[in-house]
C-alpha cells in the first residue's frame, strides 16, 4: 500500500518486529509504502521478504536509502533481535545511520496525532509486562520524554495518571480502568508513525540498541516539567 506523506529528499526504511506485527515502511519521493503482517512469531522468516517487497514496490535499491529506523522495545526478546540486527546489517552495508525508537514513544506519538491538536495533557504510554506489571513512560504533549522507561505495577501507574492528569496510550492502558483517558489501546507500533519519528530524530541520541527495561532501583521518578493539576 502506498500513500503520499510529504515532499522531501529522504529515503527512509522503517522496521518493526518488536511485538506481534512484522511491519516495514518505506518513505521515498514523498510517498510512503507500508507492509504490515500480524504474525505473532516467525519474524526472522518474514522480515527480509517484506523489506525486499517494499523496496521493489517503490523501485528503490538498498544503496539509495539515506536512513533506517527500527523499533527497539520494550517487546519480544527474539523479535527485537531480529529487527535490530536487520537494521544494523543494512546500515553497515550501505553506510547509513540508524535511528532507534522505543515502542512507548511510538504509542505516545500516535496518541498525539489522534487526539485534538490543542491538547496539552502529558501522555502516558503503557504496555503489558508480566502479572500486574506494566512498561510505561511519560511524555509531554510535544513528545519530550518526562521520565525514563519504567517497569511498575498497575497501581503505581494508576496513581501517576491521576496525579498528573494524563492521556493514556498503548495496550496496557485499559488495565488502569480509566477508559475516559484512553486515546488508543494498540499493542504493536504504527509503522507510519515510526517512519515519521525516524525522519525527525537524531541518530546520535537514538541509537539502535534494544530497550530491555529492568526493575528500577529505589529512586524517585523525575517527571520534570510537569505541572500538577
Amino acid at each position: 500500500m502506498a500513500r503520499t506523506l510529504y515532499p522531501g529528499r529522504m529515503t527512509l526504511l522503517a522496521i518493526d518486529t518488536a511485538l506481534e506485527n512484522c511491519s516495514v515502511g518505506l518513505l521515498s519521493g514523498g510517498h510512503v509504502h507500508l507492509r504490515v503482517e500480524t504474525i505473532g512469531k516467525g519474524h526472522a522468516e518474514r522480515l527480509m521478504p517484506q523489506v525486499e517487497a517494499a523496496l521493489a514496490e517503490a523501485g528503490v535499491e538498498p544503496s539509495a536509502l539515506t536512513r533506517i529506523v527500527v523499533s527497539v522495545g520494550p517487546g519480544s526478546f527474539t523479535g527485537l533481535r531480529v529487527g535490530i540486527s536487520a537494521a544494523r546489517g543494512l546500515a553497515l552495508v550501505n553506510r547509513i545511520p540508524v535511528v532507534g525508537v522505543s515502542t512507548l514513544e511510538s504509542h505516545a506519538a500516535l496518541a498525539a496525532r489522534e487526539r485534538t491538536p490543542e491538547s496539552t495533557r502529558p501522555i502516558l504510554a503503557l504496555l503489558p509486562a508480566r502479572g500486574d506489571e506494566l512498561y510505561g513512560q511519560l511524555f509531554s504533549a510535544a513528545l519530550d520524554p518526562l521520565d525514563e522507561p519504567t517497569l511498575g505495577s498497575i497501581g503505581q501507574f494508576a496513581a501517576l495518571s491521576d496525579t498528573f492528569d494524563v492521556d493514556l496510550a498503548g495496550a496496557g492502558a485499559p488495565r488502569l480502568e480509566r477508559p475516559e483517558r484512553i486515546v488508543h489501546d494498540r499493542s504493536a507500533p504504527d509503522i507510519a508513525i515510526l517512519l515519521e519519528r525516524g525522519a525527525l530524530l537524531d541518530p546520535a541520541s537514538h541509537p539502535p540498541k534494544p530497550l530491555y527495561i529492568k526493575p528500577p532501583d529505589a529512586q524517585p521518578q523525575r517527571h520534570k516539567g510537569i505541572q500538577r493539576r
